[in-house]
């Protein structure tokens, strides 16, 4: 029993499970935010739209009915002019467009919350590859203190560094200068039969 509830600790303590709980609570508050946004803002302005346009009061009256429809009888049995929607069979475009605007809602919040998610995490992780550069390790303090730099003199740190840099990269260019010159000499001391043919060639049309 005490194992039990000793795996059932790390279960409920752990990283996702904790992430999962917080989603879920975002996510009821993100929902009514959404309906709010679609219900009080956009509905509105679209039934405002549609009553110029089509006539139509709300997304609620835009409806194609599959046959005749049912109307509500009076007290004597008579049918009058209000119609009776739950004994009628219609396609409601209403509740279709209201779902499109509440997924394209949700998709570009969610979109935006990603994307700002993703802006943060990349600029801490260029916040940490600038404080790995700055911070020195070991052997860089060995040779700076070997060179009689100050590790305050931030400026007279920065300046060796750039001077090193700039003397690997001399050395590296000339050590890649060295090696195409050894490659040509030797080719030029084992020709192979493709330098030879130019050679003859050369020769032909020099003559």
């Amino acid at each position: 029993m005490k194992n039990f509830f000793g795996e059932f600790k790390k279960f409920i303590t752990r990283g996702n499970v904790l992430d999962m709980a917080v989603g879920v609570i975002v996510g009821g508050a993100f929902t009514a935010i959404v309906n709010g946004l679609s219900n009080f803002v956009l509905k509105p302005i679209i039934n405002w739209l549609l009553a110029l346009i089509m006539g139509k009061g709300s997304l609620e009256n835009i409806v194609t009915f599959l046959g005749d429809p049912a109307y509500v009888l009076d007290a004597n049995g008579n049918p009058t002019q209000v119609i009776d929607m739950a004994n009628s069979f219609y396609i409601d475009w209403g509740s279709l467009i209201n779902a499109i605007i509440n997924f394209f809602l949700i998709a570009f919040v969610l979109f935006t919350i990603v994307k700002v998610i993703n802006k943060v995490k990349e600029d801490n992780q260029k916040m940490k590859d600038e404080l790995k550069k700055k911070t020195l390790d070991k052997n860089e303090r060995k040779e700076l203190k070997a060179a009689g730099i100050s590790l305050k003199d931030k400026e007279a740190i920065k300046a060796y560094f750039e001077e090193k840099k700039a003397q690997e990269q001399a050395k590296a260019e000339e050590e890649a200068r060295l090696l195409e010159e050894q490659a040509k000499a030797e080719r030029l001391a084992n020709p192979t039969v493709e330098d030879l043919l130019k050679d003859i060639k050369k020769l032909l049309e020099s003559k």
